[in-house]
């Protein structure tokens, strides 16, 4: 429901921004329309059934049944939600809102990223504080609290902001995937402060259950210094060191 002229511009915005990508990890849009109800207007957008639902609600029935998502799992998984990143960061365009909520899962475990409301250009250049504040705004709206990166809390007056923002929340879906929630959800719910706790360095659970590789991997997704941070394409690299080789290929370890 498009309230005002700025609504009508979100949902068309959400429209566009479909329509720049046909790609197999990336929720295609089948078709839209804008129907006039009175003096409001009403944005239709019809996509497609997945069968599996969210990534968020796969976690939780995991959770409920008191286990853990297995490695294998999780690699399958987030490859296909980092090849979806790829071909909008390619694009110079980010996510701005990647969750577990906005990952659906096909029947073959594809994830499909959803929801590209809130995605803009990737590179955001800020040289005032007026400029600063304004993206922090948007941010505090746009982006949800608990898997938004440290840099979009406080936005200084002179610096860029780019795409790593969505490997912060990258890092954060795969802390979801291992753990069963994400690492800021419980401070959310208590009512602590996200934007004081994302200020400290990401600490993890004790596990013997993951390998030692993929939790260097959630590391380094989740460095403060947005500067430090691996873009896509390394995360990818990384992640297909770690994929087992496909049935019938021998591996030499050097």
């Amino acid at each position: 429901l498009c309230h005002d002229k700025e609504d009508r511009q979100a949902a068309l915005h959400e429209v566009k921004m479909h329509g720049l990508f046909d790609h197999p990890n990336i929720l295609r849009l089948v078709a839209h329309c804008m129907v006039e109800k009175d003096a409001k207007h009403e944005a239709w957008l019809l996509l497609p059934y997945v069968k599996g639902g969210t990534l968020w609600s796969e976690v939780e029935a995991l959770r409920k049944k008191g286990t853990f998502m297995p490695e294998q799992r999780i690699l399958l998984i987030l490859h296909g939600i980092c090849r979806g990143l790829q071909a909008m960061h390619s694009k110079g365009y980010a996510h701005r809102d990647l969750k577990p909520t906005n990952v659906l899962l096909d029947e073959d475990d594809r994830p499909v990223l959803m929801d590209l409301g809130s995605m803009n250009q990737a590179r955001i250049e800020v040289n005032s504080s007026q400029k600063a504040m304004a993206v922090q705004d948007w941010a505090a709206q746009r982006c949800t609290i608990s898997y938004r990166a440290p840099e979009l809390f406080t936005v200084p007056s002179q610096c860029v902001i780019d795409e790593r923002t969505d490997i912060w929340s990258l890092g954060c879906v795969l802390y979801c995937m291992m753990f069963g929630e994400g690492p800021y959800d419980a401070i959310f719910q208590k009512g602590d402060s996200v934007a004081l706790a994302v200020q400290n360095p990401i600490t993890m659970p004790p596990t013997t259950r993951y390998s030692a590789a993929l939790q260097h991997l959630l590391s380094s997704m989740m460095t403060l210094n947005p500067q430090e941070r691996p873009s896509i394409d390394e995360v990818l690299h990384q992640l297909e060191g770690l994929q087992p080789a496909p049935a019938g290929q021998d591996t030499t370890q050097i």
